[in-house]
């Protein structure tokens, strides 16, 4: 597999077919150091010449690309992960529906073959320049949640869906076309969709521009759902409408810029025009839609493929209580209390493997962890169980870490649980909001070296502490998470072993 353009936008080194090798002048430091001798033996020259015609080159990462996700191929390596937040823009097709705004958390994962892209889940299987996907995908149409216009009056309202979808891609040295087949699986509009396209990629230093020319074909159930007016939902200016099926004609372009080693600023745009059916219907606006996209992303990729014995794998147990604290108030210490009505508690399990070690060179380590947890509703309703994913930095710089290594933890990522928490749900309906299965996860902790403490060499990876275990959507404004405003928060011990 060819990582050599996937490298260029990350900083990594990589191999171009057996022709050479390009690495940043930034990175080297970071490469092994039996690399760093033979670049150093080739001169100056030799690497200028490549890093010169790595630059010239701007096709061969087209083919991995692929398919209508923007965000594949924005990490390359297998086992590396990213965060990030974009900020989605696009004026509303439902007539005087306006612009509508929606942050999207990026949480990525690229394995060999399971990965995460925010919002798309899914298994990849590629050979050459081929590849298959089997994945799980959130669908962004819907009515407004904030302001539903006139037109939208009195309608039951149409919510974002969740699609299963299959997609076959194949590329060379031309660009890459893609085929995708999507299926509603909450059962809201029981649409199908069909989608075909074309990309290219192009590079230029720092800078990734990939066109994309692309066409759907919606069948009815999809269109008549979103855009449909229902004979109950009528009225003396709206009439019962059924768009039926139809083709989409799409024209996008995404860009991402390196910053730095590490980070990304992504962007992208998109024109969109509809089928005559929809653009006719009473609840549409009859024009072309324009949409954006501008955020940034972090990369978490390990900075070395094997730690001297492999990387170690950490496993963490905790127990906690709910509280009715803000988060900001536990991490603050201002207050701790567990003391609640309902008394619900929590237990986990989490697996981790560290990403970087002391990124660069301070005293803060990274680490990916995924875990299982179970909620004790104490009779309240039935216990459910909920899986989380993260990336944790520590930050161990503290005056007397040198004799008690302290860690004090930061970890953000995403939380679905089986069944809304109860604490959520009673609060939620309490304010009045909405409450959702996935939000988002933050997990604020500290802790000890037991090791350190006792004295015991081999307990030095052995830490004991306390966090807090946090969901929550982005203060209404992600559709990603329901435009859930609220969430919930449980105050844990636990203790943590490699």
């Amino acid at each position: 597999m060819n990582h050599f353009y996937p490298a260029q936008l990350h900083g990594r080194l990589a191999y171009h077919d057996g022709k050479g090798i390009t690495v940043h002048a930034e990175d080297v430091p970071r490469l092994p150091a039996r690399i760093q001798r033979t670049l150093r033996i080739a001169g100056a020259p030799r690497i200028a010449a490549w890093l010169s015609l790595g630059a010239c080159l701007a096709i061969g990462m087209s083919g991995a690309r692929a398919n209508s996700d923007p965000l594949t191929g924005l990490l390359s390596v297998p086992g590396s992960a990213g965060l990030g937040l974009v900020t989605r823009f696009e004026n509303s097709m439902y007539r005087d529906g306006g612009t509508r705004n929606d942050f999207v958390p990026l949480y990525l994962y690229e394995g060999k073959y399971l990965y995460l892209h925010a919002y798309r889940l899914g298994l990849k299987f590629s050979e050459e320049k081929r590849r298959f996907d089997v994945f799980l995908s959130h669908r962004f149409e819907g009515f407004p949640y904030d302001r539903i216009p006139t037109s939208l009056s009195g309608m039951t309202a149409r919510e974002p869906g969740l699609d299963l979808g299959v997609s076959y891609r194949i590329g060379g040295d031309w660009g890459a076309v893609y085929a995708e087949a999507l299926h509603d699986v909450l059962g809201g509009s029981n649409g199908k969709e069909l989608r075909v396209g074309y990309d290219y990629e192009w590079r230029s230093g720092r800078l990734s521009l990939r066109p994309q020319l692309s066409a759907s074909l919606r069948d009815a159930n999809l269109n008549d759902y979103y855009y449909g007016v229902r004979p109950g939902e009528a009225t003396a200016l709206r009439p019962a409408y059924q768009p039926g099926a139809g083709v989409n004609g799409q024209l996008a372009l995404y860009g991402a810029y390196r910053l730095s080693a590490r980070w990304r600023l992504l962007g992208g745009v998109s024109v969109t025009r509809w089928a005559d059916g929809v653009r006719n219907s009473p609840i549409v606006q009859n024009r072309s839609q324009y949409a954006g996209m501008l955020g940034v992303a972090y990369d978490f990729t390990p900075e070395q493929e094997h730690w001297p014995e492999g990387r170690p794998l950490i496993v963490k147990v905790m127990h906690g209580k709910a509280t009715d604290c803000n988060l900001v108030a536990i991490m603050r210490l201002g207050c701790t209390s567990t003391d609640t009505v309902d008394g619900t508690r929590i237990n986990a399990l989490e697996l981790g493997r560290p990403f970087i070690e002391k990124l660069n060179g301070w005293p803060l380590d990274f680490v990916g962890y995924v875990g299982v947890l179970r909620h004790d509703e104490r009779g309240f309703q039935p216990d459910s169980w909920q899986f989380n994913a993260q990336v944790k930095g520590y930050y161990y710089g503290l005056p007397w870490s040198h004799k008690v290594r302290t860690r004090i933890g930061m970890g953000i990522g995403i939380s679905y649980a089986q069944r809304v928490p109860f604490v959520e749900q009673r609060d939620q309906i309490r304010r009045g909001r909405s409450s959702s299965r996935l939000l988002n996860y933050l997990d604020p902790s500290i802790d000890f070296s037991v090791g350190d403490l006792i004295g015991v060499r081999a307990l030095r990876e052995t830490y004991l502490g306390v966090g807090a275990s946090h969901r929550s959507g982005i203060f209404g404004n992600s559709q990603l998470l329901g435009n859930v405003n609220g969430g919930s928060n449980y105050i844990y011990t636990y203790v943590e072993w490699q």
